[in-house]
């Protein structure tokens, strides 16, 4: 992939490539690229027949290593070249590149099919960011969690709101830059209980208030109280704890039976109930067992403030310079190097929410491990390649959440 890059962008090193496989393979500068070019390569550089060097192509995938046949093939591999007079340094680097690449290549078509799907994309992000992030988080994104969509989406200056029972649907639902989550991301809320308010709200109008929903609505108090929790109700004006009580008692115990239609409804007994106490996080946390994410920066939710540090936008200018920074873990690719020892490469947000990337090379991965989604203070040295920056972590140690405040004490 290197050699490749630097060809690209010097000619005097295309100039450098070995004639036979520059001749063999122009576009790609003489390196191989696609899973044709082990063919061609076998081919035309070694003198294979194309069975045989299809039999090479599918044996480097690791599965048929051990079959005689490819063992056959790599021998006829090295005995062709030294007949054509090839020295063995070239016979080996040819054989390296080969052994090195082929198992993670893709065919030329498949290679292309994607490259039109991602220009595809790319136009429709670059002019149509929040509809596009909308669909990316409704397909349930792809190599990250729907967090990290939704975040990406707030980037692009979408207002993100939690499912809400007047405005909301099963999927995420964009009102010009209003962003309401769909309630298909609630953890244990049933489709069919989403379905029938959807239903009665389509037929019937939008909830005057919350004992209309009541009144309207068949739905178990299990169900009722994930939809307080997430805060759908939050159009009425009514804090969640005075929703839970008010549930509790029209709902606990009582059957769930379906709903009459009627010209008077039956008055409810109201009570003047308490200002209950609810600490801001509390709906944090809520949103964290039930989204699987913070509806907040995630930093908020840190037991302790962070130092000053150097932010993610400040690293393209701290080249080779040691480092502290702060990073709320996105993503982590294990990698094996040629010694058979595992690294890693991390992707991480920081607090302002751009994005990190960070090497961990296999002492500081054994070391310093990861823990799992959260916040993790990184230590390293800013390194740069091809003018794409990362961090090589030499430290890096996860931050403590606070304590959930749901389960604090209250003074007597």
């Amino acid at each position: 992939m290197s050699e490749y890059i630097l060809r690209h962008r010097d000619p005097a090193r295309r100039a450098k490539a070995n004639p036979l496989l520059l001749e063999i393979m122009p576009e790609t500068y003489g390196v191989m690229v696609y899973q044709e070019d082990v063919i061609k390569v076998a081919h035309y550089f070694a003198g294979l027949s194309l069975a045989e060097a299809d039999v090479l192509r599918r044996g480097m995938s690791g599965k048929f290593r051990s079959r005689d046949e490819f063992t056959k093939v790599q021998d006829a591999f090295y005995g062709n070249c030294v007949r054509r007079g090839y020295t063995k340094e070239l016979i080996d680097a040819v054989w390296n590149q080969i052994a090195s690449f082929a198992g993670y290549a893709f065919s030329k078509g498949h290679s292309a099919s994607y490259a039109v799907e991602s220009y595809q994309s790319l136009y429709l992000k670059a002019h149509f960011p929040l509809e596009y992030m909308t669909a990316t988080v409704n397909n349930f994104g792809g190599y990250y969690r729907t967090e990290i969509y939704v975040h990406e989406a707030r980037k692009y200056g979408a207002q993100i709101e939690a499912p809400c029972v007047q405005k909301g649907f099963h999927p995420c639902t964009l009102y010009g830059k209003r962003l309401i989550l769909g309630f298909i991301l609630v953890e244990g809320l049933e489709a069919a209980v989403v379905q029938h308010v959807l239903e009665e709200r389509t037929k019937n109008g939008i909830f005057q208030d919350f004992e209309d929903f009541l009144n309207r609505v068949r739905v178990p108090l299990d169900q009722l109280a994930l939809l307080i929790r997430i805060g759908a109700f939050r159009a009425f004006g009514v804090s969640r704890k005075q929703l839970l009580w008010r549930a509790h008692y029209r709902l606990y115990k009582a059957p769930v039976k379906s709903v009459q239609e009627g010209l008077f409804v039956s008055p409810v007994q109201e009570f003047v109930l308490p200002d209950f106490e609810e600490h801001p996080m509390e709906e944090v946390f809520d949103q964290l067992d039930l989204l699987g994410f913070p509806l907040c920066n995630p930093f908020d939710l840190l037991s302790d403030p962070i130092p000053e540090h150097t932010p993610a936008a400040q690293i393209p200018y701290s080249r080779g310079l040691h480092i502290q920074t702060y990073g709320y873990l996105v993503a982590v690719k294990k990698s094996k190097t040629s010694k058979g020892d595992y690294m890693y490469f991390g992707t991480f947000l920081d607090m302002h929410g751009d994005t990190l990337d960070t090497v961990h090379f296999p002492e500081s991965g054994r070391k310093y491990p990861f823990q799992g989604k959260g916040i993790y203070r990184l230590k390293g040295v800013v390194s740069e390649t091809f003018e794409y920056f990362t961090l090589e972590v030499g430290e890096m140690h996860k931050l403590r959440w606070m304590d959930d405040v749901r389960y604090r004490e209250v003074p007597a």
